[in-house]
């Protein structure tokens, strides 16, 4: 059996000893917290150096006072050593802790805190005017089935700015001339008037059933609504020459039923007076004679002033 010396230079020395020394070096064993199978430096056998039993009790305690002080601070052999409970509760034990003046002087920021930037408010809202009123809460909006009800029809007029905008003449440039002589107003611009009396989102065009398709031409029921109130109802009609084309011609119902809804609010309505077409295709219309440049047949057709045929005419 052994036990372990640590000198000054860490060197490691062991010493053997005959079984008569068992308890002696069983002891030292357990303290240095190592076991056989560490390698270390090996003197020569018991055979060449012998020591007495005076000898070895001095060394033994020199031993324990030298590795307790290094086992206690080192946690790694702490957790591999089999060392007696005591040496382990001595070195597990855990240090002061700082005070707590200390522990917030450590953990606090030595400069000032820094501030969040502030925030930018947005703009606020103008102000609601009899044109275009604030939208009413969620809670107060009704129900209703606007393919079947004529829910607010004729409970009151429009304010007179909206009707100012709905009522405002027509301007010649933006009135277009058919080849067969009739005066209309694109359906785009139906819209932009809509939108200027009453905001984009203050009305729109309810169906009110479904597309008829006949032989080529389809029809749809329409009704616009507006400040949530039923204001007009028209049919719609549009031509078609194929069956892909379907798509576009009910598009185009919705359009023809908004021009003909517009009509019974004042939008655009002297494109039904006969004085005003009169007027309008004697001053801003012409009839010319045209070719068709397939066939060559040659007929007569209503142009704006100032435009030129389009294909598949040309002017002769």
């Amino acid at each position: 059996m052994c036990f372990i010396v640590y000198d000054s230079f860490d060197t490691v020395y062991k010493l053997s000893w005959t079984q008569h020394h068992h308890h002696h070096s069983t002891s030292a064993h357990s303290v240095c917290g190592l076991n056989d199978n560490v390698p270390t430096p090996l003197l020569p056998r018991p055979s060449a150096i012998m020591a007495s039993r005076s000898l070895a009790r001095p060394l033994l305690r020199a031993a324990k006072c030298t590795h307790a002080a290094r086992f206690s601070t080192s946690p790694s052999l702490l957790a591999a050593s089999p060392s007696p409970a005591r040496y382990v509760s001595q070195a597990a034990k855990p240090a002061p802790a700082r005070s707590t003046a200390a522990a917030k002087a450590s953990t606090s920021p030595a400069g000032p805190t820094s501030t969040a930037p502030p925030t930018q408010t947005a703009p606020p809202a103008p102000a609601p005017t009899a044109a275009h009123p604030p939208p009413p809460p969620p809670s107060s909006i009704p129900t209703i089935d606007w393919s079947t009800s004529y829910h607010g029809l004729s409970t009151a007029a429009f304010p007179p700015e909206v009707a100012a905008h709905l009522t405002t003449p027509i301007s010649p440039a933006d009135i277009e001339v058919k080849p067969d002589g009739i005066i209309y107003l694109p359906e785009i611009k139906y819209r932009r008037i809509l939108n200027a009396a009453l905001g984009p989102a203050g009305w729109g065009l309810v169906p009110r059933g479904p597309p008829v398709v006949a032989d080529r031409t389809v029809t749809r029921e329409y009704a616009l609504v507006a400040q949530g109130r039923f204001i007009a109802q028209a049919q719609g009609e549009n031509q078609f020459f194929a069956a892909e084309a379907l798509p576009a011609a009910v598009e185009g119902c919705k359009s023809n039923a908004l021009m003909r809804c517009c009509k019974d609010i004042g939008v655009a309505s002297e494109l039904w007076d006969p004085v005003f077409i009169r007027a309008f295709q004697k001053q801003h219309a012409e009839q010319v004679w045209v070719e068709h440049v397939v066939t060559k047949k040659k007929k007569q057709l209503w142009v704006k002033k100032g435009l030129s045929v389009g294909y598949p005419y040309k002017k002769t």
